[in-house]
């Protein structure tokens, strides 16, 4: 399933890990492994945050994913399913051959 990751950094950890060499290490490593189609990094509120669309092939995943960010990064983790263009024009067609959708 398409997936969205956001994680952002605890600010005190991530300086530690900017320091000690881990926050590279981290990031390459969650990159090696999930292979997103798309990543992205940014200041939000004050904190580093990344963004990474990736398949997510079994929600027994999650754990093995987030856990290397909660503990070297302190990091808010979120996985939320996501939809590329394809994909929802396949979905509204669908949508609209159920009975709760009525022309206006």
């Amino acid at each position: 399933m398409r997936t969205l990751l956001k994680f952002t950094s605890d600010i005190t950890a991530g300086n530690t890990a900017i320091a000690d060499g881990r926050l590279p290490a981290v990031i390459k490593d969650t990159m090696d492994r999930l292979k997103p189609e798309a990543a992205y990094f940014f200041a939000e509120n004050g904190n580093r945050t990344g963004l990474l669309v990736f398949d997510l092939k079994d929600v027994s995943d999650i754990p093995s994913i987030a856990e290397p960010l909660f503990i070297t990064l302190k990091a808010k983790v979120e996985f939320i399913p996501v939809m590329n263009a394809d994909d929802l024009q396949k979905g509204l067609k669908t949508a609209v051959k159920t009975k709760y959708v009525t022309e206006q």
